[in-house]
């Protein structure tokens, strides 16, 4: 029998963070890799989704989603950022932020095309765009000043007659950077200059620490007509298995999106939906006193890798410290993180798995920090074995 899986997607076999997973319970370690919290969320929601379901909310709900909760997606992207979206054509329920950024890709770019992200990025995009037939062309992100940014010279030389849509992550998954306005601007004057859709992935939007802001780049002049904004509840409510996302975008770029949505999951998760609408409305005191929690997370994860020999950079956001191994005498995070449980207990995910350039990240390492404090310190203390 001849290959069975489309030549396309063979480059992609089981993701890292369902390797690193079943490796942390195979050995019993600390699971630092997977960014997915040890404790729920706001109890007032969870129980408006038990009351979902005695209620009676367990058949298809609308396509484009539950309407209250397209109005609480509007009214939140209203309030918090000035920018003001139709709930009844300019907002879409997908399931999960990466539906939305799959859907986006498969609607919005054809084989021959190319789709720029910046590198390391999360897996599902270069996996997106595969499925697309478009072409990922990756800019790297480099430390500087103790951050991760892009040099905007290589960012232009990137775009070429062939580029379609340019994948912004802020904040950052796995590098914790949260673009500042100088360098959003950068995007937001490329993707004008060159007619370029920009499909922005913004999960991590209320997570974000030592008083940097979030600031969505379809708030630039000209960017909301060219912006597909992606966001979900899975972070923002610490319900990662809820997987509840969203799309804001203009009406063409919205019913290009549902278009395809709609023949990969057409709809979902009615009871999640309802409870969303009510976490969105009247839990967001909760998400900022999660925020503040996360940051002495992050600090006390950031203090014991440092005390165990890593080189730690500081995240202005996300679930995520990326460390560089060096400093300890490994060069290949990979080969680490497939030994570590064994010389530590501990899992973490190797960030050279998000690259295109593997070489370029081959000495980085990422730990999640949304976790108990108890289970961070265990995992800080296993760590100090690596010296």
């Amino acid at each position: 029998m001849t290959e069975p899986l489309v030549s396309r997607m063979r480059a992609f076999g089981t993701t890292i963070f369902a390797e690193m997973s079943a490796l942390a319970v195979r050995t019993g370690s600390i699971n630092l890799g997977q960014g997915f919290p040890d404790t729920d969320g706001p109890a007032a929601m969870l129980d408006r989704a038990v009351e979902a379901i005695a209620a009676g909310a367990n058949q298809y709900p609308p396509g484009p989603g539950v309407p209250d909760l397209r109005h609480a997606v509007s009214e939140h992207r209203s309030a918090h950022y000035g920018l003001d979206y139709d709930p009844d054509g300019e907002v879409l329920v997908t399931v999960g932020a990466t539906e939305a950024i799959a859907a986006s890709v498969l609607a919005l770019c054809e084989a021959g095309d190319e789709v720029i992200a910046f590198e390391p990025y999360y897996d599902s995009y270069a996996a997106s765009i595969a499925l697309s037939g478009a072409r990922l062309v990756a800019v790297t992100l480099r430390p500087a000043d103790g951050r991760f940014t892009f040099d905007p010279d290589e960012l232009r030389a990137a775009v070429t007659p062939r580029t379609r849509a340019i994948l912004v992550n802020s904040p950052h998954n796995p590098t914790g950077t949260v673009f500042t306005r100088a360098e959003l601007a950068v995007i937001a004057e490329l993707c004008q200059e060159r007619d370029l859709i920009a499909i922005t992935d913004e999960v991590y939007e209320h997570l974000t620490f030592d008083g940097v802001e979030h600031i969505p780049l379809a708030t630039f002049p000209g960017m909301r007509e060219r912006t597909v904004m992606i966001s979900s509840a899975g972070k923002t409510f610490s319900v990662t298995g809820w997987k509840t996302g969203w799309v804001c975008a203009p009406p063409p770029l919205v019913g290009a999106v549902q278009t395809v949505k709609q023949f990969l999951t057409f709809t979902a998760s009615a009871p999640w939906q309802l409870a969303v609408t009510y976490g969105l409305r009247h839990e967001l005191d909760w998400v900022a006193a999660l925020r503040s929690g996360l940051q002495d997370k992050r600090d006390r994860l950031m203090e014991g890798l440092t005390s165990a020999g890593f080189e730690v950079f500081r995240p202005s956001g996300t679930y995520f410290v990326q460390t560089d191994i060096r400093p300890l005498g490994f060069t290949d995070g990979l080969e680490l993180t497939r030994k570590l449980p064994a010389l530590a207990g501990v899992v973490a995910i190797p960030t050279q798995v998000f690259y295109d350039h593997p070489e370029r990240g081959a000495h980085f390492v990422r730990f999640a920090f949304c976790k108990k404090d108890e289970v961070i310190d265990e995992a800080v203390a296993r760590l100090k074995r690596l010296p």
